[in-house]
């Protein structure tokens, strides 16, 4: 089992198998390594109360009202799915040139693709899941004013799904229907190409920006 503790990072990007059993040592300590698990219901019920929550105080309040609220609440969804994309391709994967970088990279994300059934490690702990929901309204209130009542409900609906949708692939079969392009793509992702088909709850990106799979590694 590859570890990395506080003070330990490989020096170089190192190609790692995909495990299906077991979980990776994060942090030498214990409260850390404990913190760094979480049950996905957790992460995905703050971000869902966070949009129910935002949309509530929004309309009762005056500042959304019909299609206006819609208009925002799709405009933030669709932001997120971008965010989801731009997240998981350049933040998620950057390059680990340095020792630092791998330490962050490998933290980050690279356990997920070293222990993909990891269903504890497939979304942030709650009391970082209560921070980012809370910077997210700040920052949203701040640069879109009484807007961010509907943006910031689509954005967190969308970081929802997104959690919900990743938990199913890595968790359950495929599906015997139309949803199975999204364990098709993401699988393609982690046991083909991780340079591409950096989207999870949507394809759409990939196919706007070009990073489909390659179709004859089906």
């Amino acid at each position: 089992m590859a570890q990395f503790t506080d003070t330990e990072a490989p020096a170089a990007p190192t190609p790692v198998r995909p495990k299906h059993k077991g979980s990776a040592q994060l942090f030498e300590n214990p409260l850390l390594e404990r913190l760094s698990h979480t049950h996905i219901a957790l992460p995905v019920s703050i971000f869902l109360l966070t949009a129910v929550v935002s949309l509530y105080y929004g309309f009762t309040r005056g500042f959304l009202s019909g299609l206006s609220g819609l208009g925002l609440f799709l405009a933030g969804w669709f932001g997120f799915s971008f965010l989801e994309y731009v997240v998981h391709r350049y933040l998620y994967h950057i390059p680990a040139t340095t020792p630092g970088r791998a330490k962050f990279q490998y933290t980050m994300h690279g356990v997920h693709h070293e222990y993909p059934k990891d269903e504890t490690r497939l979304a942030m702990p709650p009391i970082i899941t209560v921070f980012v929901a809370s910077l997210l309204f700040f920052i949203f209130r701040f640069v879109f004013g009484t807007w961010a009542f509907g943006i910031l409900a689509g954005f967190t609906f969308g970081y929802a799904l997104y959690l919900f949708v990743h938990y199913a692939i890595h968790v359950y079969s495929p599906p015997k229907n139309f949803l199975k392009v999204w364990w098709t793509h993401h699988s393609q992702h982690h046991y083909r190409q991780d340079e591409v088909a950096f989207g999870v709850s949507s394809t759409l990106w990939d196919h706007i920006i070009g990073t489909m799979p390659n179709r004859r590694t089906n």
